[in-house]
């Protein structure tokens, strides 16, 4: 069974009258992995966001397609359940709600009323995931990353992946943060979702993160961008040489968009 297609077509995007995404062209189908790569400020994290609907990030011209569906017509919510997922750079703390409430409630909005997960079932499955990403069992009582490290946010994140099940996933510098080991059991968690109906775009300043997630497709942002694409060779080169050697063969100037974009 084929998986879905998210499709970012000629994709411009601005926050607050500043243009940061300036023609991103993507497509991503079931089955692939992509890495995006770049340096700091050139519109990795704005592309992730503007996906999700975030309001702050204003689609001036462009499209994004999720199985031929136009996703900017979609409330957050609705692309949540349409198979979007986000796993964020910077998770958010939510006081006075359980992760596994928040995860319980998060899989039956993506279900029929009247098929909500059995108890023991969602129990069952929750306790089988969180071993695998050795977490602590006493996190699923905790409230939703409030006084998590970095590296238990992180871990929560891909908790969240392997609970939701989405079609497609964008993982915004999933890596940052951890140390090895930590790295390594997120991305045995992240490898552990691949298969051919499973897209993911991995956004990420490292290839040490690619040591451990091979990906199908690499592409690389500058000034909002998407500038060359290769395979996983593109990422080595990068980890080897820097990114001056892609701003020479093009003629870019070298300069950044704006920061945290």
């Amino acid at each position: 069974m084929a998986g879905s297609t998210l499709e970012i077509k000629d994709l411009h995007v601005e926050i607050e009258g500043l243009e940061i995404l300036k023609g991103v062209n993507l497509t991503i189908k079931g089955g692939e992995f992509h890495a995006v790569m770049g340096p700091n400020g050139t519109g990795k994290s704005t592309l992730a966001s503007a996906v999700m609907g975030h309001p702050k990030y204003e689609v001036t011209k462009g499209s994004i397609l999720l199985d031929g569906e136009d996703v900017l017509e979609m409330e957050v919510d609705e692309r949540a359940q349409a198979g979007l997922f986000l796993a964020m750079q910077y998770p958010s703390e939510i006081s006075g709600v359980t992760t596994s409430d928040f995860l319980r409630s998060s899989i039956n909005s993506l279900r029929e009323e009247g098929d909500e997960i059995p108890l023991m079932q969602f129990i069952k499955k929750m306790d089988e995931t969180m071993d695998y990403l050795e977490i602590d069992k006493n996190m699923a009582q905790r409230y939703l990353n409030e006084g998590f490290s970095g590296g238990e946010k992180k871990r929560n994140e891909i908790l969240q992946l392997m609970m939701l099940e989405p079609a497609m996933a964008i993982l915004d510098e999933i890596d940052s943060g951890l140390d090895i080991d930590a790295l390594k059991v997120v991305s045995k968690g992240i490898n552990k979702m691949r298969n051919e109906e499973f897209g993911c775009l991995i956004i990420t300043h490292y290839q040490r993160l690619l040591d451990y997630i091979t990906p199908d497709h690499v592409h690389v942002m500058m000034q909002g961008r998407v500038v060359k694409s290769g395979g996983p060779e593109l990422a080595e080169r990068l980890e080897a040489e820097g990114y001056d050697w892609i701003k020479e063969e093009l003629g870019i100037e070298d300069e950044t968009i704006g920061q945290n974009a």
